[in-house]
């Protein structure tokens, strides 16, 4: 018998924190990422960064810009990586008609969130967003502040 792959507790590669916190955030979709094979090998090694990447839509096909994924020093000599290369992500038809029209008519745009293991294949979690202005982050930091307060509060008692 061949031995059993340990299951890590989480299936996260990496998340965009910043994104909650500059962006309001609308909806949710699931995209499939489309990598070489050194960038899948880099993944499992947990070498992606996307915190300053985002979404473009060109030719009705979405395209995810500035996110790095760094090459293991183990890569194969014939390939010639390069971390900062833009990579289309794979919707379904509707999503893609519904993201370009909020992008174009209602001045939204598309941040991604996490990148994460469904399977063996990589998936990329992108929002519809817009941007907050530094009213809405201090009215939002306010309210964590008072929130995290209120749970010490409680915890007392």
């Amino acid at each position: 018998m061949g031995k059993k792959k340990k299951k890590t507790s989480s299936n996260t590669i990496a998340q965009n924190r910043r994104a909650r916190h500059d962006y309001i955030l609308e909806s949710e979709y699931e995209a499939g990422l489309v990598l070489e094979g050194w960038e899948v090998k880099s993944l499992r090694a947990g070498k992606a960064q996307i915190n300053e990447s985002y979404v473009q839509l060109i030719n009705g096909e979405a395209f995810l810009y500035g996110a790095v994924i760094s090459p293991l020093l183990s890569a194969s000599t014939h390939v010639h990586p390069e971390q900062q290369r833009s990579r289309k992500l794979l919707l379904h038809d509707y999503e893609l008609s519904r993201l370009v029209g909020a992008v174009e008519r209602k001045g939204y745009t598309i941040v991604p969130l996490a990148l994460y293991w469904k399977g063996s294949r990589v998936k990329c979690k992108i929002a519809l967003a817009k941007g907050k202005h530094l009213h809405d982050k201090r009215a939002t930091e306010k309210e964590r502040d008072w929130n995290r307060e209120k749970a010490r509060i409680a915890k007392m008692k």
